[in-house]
C-alpha cells in the first residue's frame, strides 16, 4: 500500500476532526442548521454503518446529492476509506437526512455510465469542501478535468428501504440543551453570595 503524502495526511486529519464536529452537531439536534447554507457549507448527511471487524455501529458525516429521488455520495479517499470498506462488507446502512431517517442499501456504482454526471452533482453539493480540500471546481471544470482529478473517488448509491424511528437517531444528545438551560436558570435565580475581598489595613 502506497504511503500517504504529507498533504493527504493533513487532509485526512482535517476531515477527521471536521467529521467529529459535524456528527456532534447532528447529535445535538442541529442537523437542519448544518444544512441551512448548502451553497457554502454543503449538503451533509450521516451514514450509520457496521464495522467490518468490530461489528460496532459507526457514524460518518458525508456530503450527498439527491438525483432522480436517489441518494448519492462519494468516498473521496477511494477504496482506502474505512467507512467505504465497511459498507462494502455490509451494505445495510442507516441514513440521517435533514428531514428524514431511514434504512437503506448502499452500493458502489463507480462504473455507472453516468458516473461523471452523478459525481459532479455530489461535489457541487459539497459546497466549499471540494474546492478547498481537493482543488476541484465541479461547476466549471470539464468532464475530462473532473475525471482526472477524481479518478480514485468511489461513487456510492444508497437506495431507501424503510423508515426508522426510535432512540439512537439524530438529536439523541439534545437533552444537553435542557441541562444547560436549567443550569443557567438556576444561576440567574440563585446567583449566590459574592465574597467581599478583604483588604489589609
Amino acid at each position: 500500500m502506497a504511503e500517504l503524502s504529507d498533504q493527504d495526511e493533513l487532509m485526512r486529519q482535517a476531515f477527521k476532526y471536521g467529521n467529529r464536529f459535524m456528527l456532534l452537531m447532528w447529535r445535538l439536534g442541529l442537523g437542519r442548521m448544518m444544512n441551512a447554507w448548502p451553497d457554502k457549507t454543503g449538503q451533509i448527511m450521516v451514514i450509520t454503518h457496521t464495522g467490518r471487524k468490530s461489528g460496532l455501529r459507526r457514524r460518518t458525516p458525508v456530503n450527498y446529492a439527491v438525483v432522480d429521488g436517489v441518494v448519492y455520495c462519494t468516498a473521496a479517499f477511494g477504496k482506502g476509506a474505512h467507512w467505504y470498506k465497511n459498507i462494502m462488507a455490509n451494505p445495510s446502512v442507516e441514513v440521517w437526512l435533514p428531514d428524514a431517517r431511514w434504512l437503506g442499501t448502499a452500493a458502489d456504482v463507480s462504473d455507472d455510465p453516468r458516473r461523471l454526471e452523478l459525481l459532479r452533482a455530489v461535489l457541487i453539493a459539497s459546497g466549499f469542501a471540494a474546492p478547498a480540500f481537493a482543488g476541484i471546481h465541479p461547476s466549471t471544470m470539464t468532464d475530462a478535468e473532473l475525471d482526472t482529478l477524481a479518478a480514485d473517488y468511489r461513487l456510492i448509491r444508497i437506495r431507501r428501504v424503510a423508515d426508522v424511528t426510535g432512540p439512537g437517531g439524530p438529536g439523541d444528545l439534545s437533552w444537553v440543551w435542557a441541562l444547560v438551560g436549567g443550569v443557567l436558570v438556576l444561576r440567574i435565580l440563585f446567583p449566590g453570595k459574592r465574597k467581599d475581598k478583604v483588604h489589609p489595613e
